[in-house]
């Protein structure tokens, strides 16, 4: 599937530079009072996709909100930090039409819920052809971390983030459950021949990596898998994933439980891999995407990851390597759930919340 990714990486401890040089810009609002939005999709430069958390598939037509929403969504678990989750174009969305939601999935009859996955087929403002291609298991009786980010592999195989439950951190180390997992699949919802653990009979044969905490962040940049998670208080990550590594949560970390209690004495171990930059204190890093457009000429080539404390957006250049640097911006929006990038090189970003908002960022000239 993957040649051998040769990384020199080193771990930083970040030392924050709340600058935003000479770049100037404005915001744009594209819609306004929506309930607590999760994630983005772009169709193009003035028609956008969006979830909420609430439940609801909402787009943004020629520019302007659409007050009918789009109907076909199954049943969601709003609770906590459960709901509708993210929403990425298949690759082909062009021609097909076809999307991918992630929601948390309420169980019949039962307590408990899990992430579930759907494919289906947009036809004007409803979905057709709903087909559920993953069901994390087991469920979980807690409404917390899901992950439930997506992103596909240039070869068309879809990554799905899968969060440790909060009360299940321990099963982020065990390959017999998809808690703290990557999961990769097809999108027809089989398991590709080539996944690491295709032939371990002890190990779920759709987990691709393990040993995360909650996966909020996952871009593919010339097929190198960027992804970014929650710590505990402190220890929020941003790695470098590869198949079948394990990332070390909760065996090792940078953080502490919020009690301020020790998971882990151990920040480094044999065998388990380190984050390429973390976090102390936590930023909660939310969405990511990756700026290569030329409105911002001054941004290219760097990842923008979205945080939710105290709020803002970071911006992290790629080299060979990560810099050591990171520039803050938008920190006067508050909590920021998620950012894309729109084709005129524009900026897509969430405020969370129960009155949020969808934000276009533009260059004033």
């Amino acid at each position: 599937m993957n040649k051998k990714i040769s990384i020199f990486a080193f771990t930083i401890l970040f030392t924050l530079h709340a600058s935003a040089a000479s770049v100037i810009y404005k915001y744009q609002n594209l819609a306004e009072n929506i309930s607590h939005p999760w994630g983005i999709a772009v169709i193009d430069e003035n028609n956008i996709l969006f979830t909420e958390l609430t439940g609801a598939l909402r787009i943004i037509e020629d520019g302007v909100l659409s007050p009918e929403i789009i109907s076909g969504v199954p049943d969601v678990l709003f609770a906590g930090q459960a709901g509708l989750s993210d929403i990425v174009l298949d690759p082909n969305f062009a021609t097909n039409r076809r999307l991918y939601l992630s929601f948390s999935s309420p169980d019949k009859y039962e307590k408990t819920n899990t992430l579930e996955v759907i494919s289906a087929k947009l036809d004007s403002k409803k979905l057709i052809e709903i087909k559920t291609i993953f069901k994390a298991a087991p469920s979980r009786d807690t409404a917390a971390h899901y992950g439930a980010r997506m992103a596909f592999l240039k070869d068309g195989t879809l990554l799905i983030t899968s969060g440790d439950g909060f009360n299940y951190r321990e099963q982020a180390q065990y390959l017999d459950n998809h808690f703290g997992k990557i999961i990769r699949i097809n999108t027809d919802g089989s398991i590709p021949g080539d996944n690491p653990f295709i032939n371990d009979d002890d190990a779920l044969s759709e987990i691709w990596s393990y040993g995360h905490r909650n996966p909020q962040g996952i871009v593919v940049i010339e097929g190198v898998v960027y992804e970014n998670e929650h710590g505990p208080m402190g220890g929020d990550e941003l790695n470098i994933v590869q198949p079948s590594k394990n990332y070390g949560w909760p065996a090792i970390t940078y953080g502490k439980d919020y009690s301020g209690a020790t998971i882990s004495p151990f920040t480094k171990k044999d065998g388990l891999e380190q984050p390429i930059k973390y976090w102390i204190p936590s930023i909660a890093p939310s969405g990511m995407a990756f700026y290569n457009g030329s409105m911002f000429p001054e941004w290219k080539n760097s990842l923008l990851i979205s945080a939710l404390v105290p709020g803002d957006v970071r911006r992290i250049q790629i080299e060979d390597t990560l810099s050591n640097k990171e520039e803050i911006l938008f920190s006067d929006l508050g909590r920021v759930r998620d950012i894309e990038v729109s084709p005129d090189g524009s900026l897509i970003l969430a405020t969370d919340g129960p009155n949020g908002k969808l934000i276009r960022v533009i260059r004033r000239n």
